[in-house]
């Protein structure tokens, strides 16, 4: 069975926001890096990048890279890393907010 979709579309959202708060990347390379250790579909990241980027989170710059095509790089902009500290907060929110749910101790 398979993670819910809208939430896992939330979580990955937050996991672009957070690697690209630290350094640029590429399309592929962003694919890459989450894939290890979520499991998605190389499909669900463009359509992100696209939206994020339309909605002035990222910006785009292009770049050769020594084997093959040029390459599209994506930079967070200050909107996108106010509204990735956002997201976070309201991640560790819900997580705490679930955690002590599921990890509750049963009382006899």
């Amino acid at each position: 069975m398979g993670m819910n979709i809208q939430f896992k579309k939330g979580v990955l959202e937050l996991c672009v926001l957070v690697l690209l708060g630290k350094r640029d990347y590429y399309g592929y390379e962003l694919v890459s890096s989450i894939s290890r250790t979520i499991e998605i579909a190389e499909g669900t990241v463009y359509p992100l990048l696209r939206r994020l980027t339309k909605e002035g989170h990222f910006s785009t710059y292009l770049k050769e890279s020594g084997e093959g095509p040029v390459r599209k790089y994506y930079s967070i902009t200050d909107q996108g890393r106010e509204y990735g500290k956002a997201l976070l907060e309201e991640w560790k929110r819900f997580f705490e907010g679930v955690n002590s749910i599921v990890l509750k101790e049963e009382k006899p």
